[in-house]
């Protein structure tokens, strides 16, 4: 059972990475032929099952002309601050 718990802690840090990833990628113009177009393709379908639901509950917040997208940092927050430890904590 604690292999289980290390697995699914594991699996959630990696889509912390994901997150932060696609996060970076979303800061920079991507041309549709590139190779970082379909990096970041793969990576919002990997995301975007867990912060899409976030986002419909929280939407955009509205800075001047531009809508900053908190969906993002709260799945980060929720996964490093209280789903992570936990599963550690149970792995062990």
């Amino acid at each position: 059972m604690r292999a289980i718990f290390f697995v699914l802690a594991t699996v959630a840090q990696i889509f912390v990475l994901c997150l932060i990833a696609r996060a970076i990628l979303s800061w920079f113009p991507i041309s549709y032929n590139s190779a970082a177009h379909r990096a970041n393709s793969v990576l919002v379908r990997i995301t975007e099952p867990l912060v899409a639901p976030v986002r419909r509950i929280l939407p955009a917040v509205r800075a001047g002309g531009i809508g900053i997208d908190l969906s993002f940092l709260v799945v980060l927050l929720v996964l490093q601050i209280l789903v992570i430890p936990l599963l550690y904590r149970l792995s062990s």
